[in-house]
């Protein structure tokens, strides 16, 4: 779930989906181990009070068979064990079970608290149907700075004016931490802008309309993490169409698809690349962004990239934001967008 936040805060059904599938099923598992275990403690527990009590009834037994000892003695040593070891014991066992429900409670408070807070505005229920038609986004006077580090020092990105278009090809270019990243997660909704707005055809983007806003977008990051299954998507012959698109990305010999889980994942860098944009092109959404998406591809695969697949994306009218460094390729897009340090340098 931290691994892949920003696919899931990407796409409000996979969402959904990983809650009910993933968490709540985990959630009932640990709840029935748990009273399992619960219930072995509790009969662990009565053999070992029988036990206890077996031993004391055997050392009066064995102690009956030593005259130099009176009954009164042998009786009063072991009231006394009786009257020590039972509050002692009961001390022992019931304290870490409220020191874990004393932690726990201050938890359950905590999050209570967090989630009042968050339900202050009320946001937009998912929406899994069919998206507007759009124009246009623009990013006007939009910035966003990480915390500083150890040295005081902050990246800041911005501030940015920058417009896209529907139905165009971009190219995002730039060095090692200019901000070519962090502006995709800026542009996508992932991170809100710390000053500035967004705004699509007009509408400022706020928490209010953010899910809807994010559902424009399908990305695959630098960062990016691949799950097993195709959480979250639906389609009248998903398995089917899943594996025509195996076949195109070359993986159909080391993947197959079954009820849409994936056969494995434990492929090179690349490959799994590769079963990232499967789920993205089965999420058939209006606008693209790949960060870096062909650096670990081979020559042969990359030429595919940008010579067919983006090509057959921008033919099917969708927008797409593709940050590279392979500049034999810019001449494909429509426009070249730079960045230095966190501005814009040249388009």
């Amino acid at each position: 779930m931290t691994e892949g936040i920003s696919e899931l805060k990407l796409h409000a059904v996979r969402r959904e989906a990983f809650l009910s599938e993933r968490i709540a099923t985990a959630t009932e598992a640990l709840r029935r181990d748990a009273l399992a275990g619960v219930r072995h403690h509790a009969l662990a527990d009565t053999w070992s009070q029988l036990l206890f009590y077996g031993l004391i009834g055997g050392t009066l037994l064995a102690t009956a068979a030593m005259p130099s000892l009176s009954t009164k003695t042998r009786t009063g040593y072991v009231l006394a064990m009786l009257y020590v070891m039972n509050p002692v014991w009961s001390l022992m066992e019931g304290w870490p079970i409220f020191a874990r429900a004393r932690i726990a409670l201050a938890k359950v408070n905590g999050l209570g608290l967090s989630l009042k807070g968050l339900d202050a505005e009320p946001v937009e229920a998912v929406d899994a149907g069919p998206l507007r038609a759009w124009k246009r986004i623009d990013l006007e006077r939009v910035t966003f700075a990480y915390p500083a580090d150890s040295e005081g020092l902050a990246f800041v990105l911005g501030p940015l004016d920058f417009t896209l278009r529907h139905g165009e090809m971009v190219f995002v270019v730039g060095g090692n931490g200019s901000g070519k990243s962090t502006l995709m997660k800026v542009l996508t909704g992932l991170y809100s802008p710390q000053t500035g707005a967004i705004l699509l055809d007009g509408q400022l983007i706020t928490d209010k309309n953010r899910e809807s806003y994010c559902s424009h977008f399908s990305a695959v990051f630098s960062d990016f993490y691949l799950f097993d299954s195709l959480l979250g998507l639906s389609h009248p012959d998903l398995d089917a169409c899943a594996s025509r698109y195996l076949v195109e990305l070359e993986l159909d010999a080391k993947v197959q698809i079954s009820d849409g889980t994936l056969s494995t994942i434990a492929l090179s860098q690349g490959q799994r690349k590769r079963l990232a944009l499967l789920t993205a092109f089965l999420e058939d959404r209006p606008i693209y962004v790949f960060d870096e998406w062909a650096a670990d591809q081979d020559v042969h695969y990359r030429e595919i990239f940008y010579k067919r697949l983006l090509p057959e994306l921008k033919a099917r009218g969708k927008t797409i934001i593709v940050i590279s460094h392979d500049d034999r390729y810019y001449h494909l897009g429509d426009r070249i967008v730079k960045l230095e340090y966190g501005t814009l340098a040249a388009h």
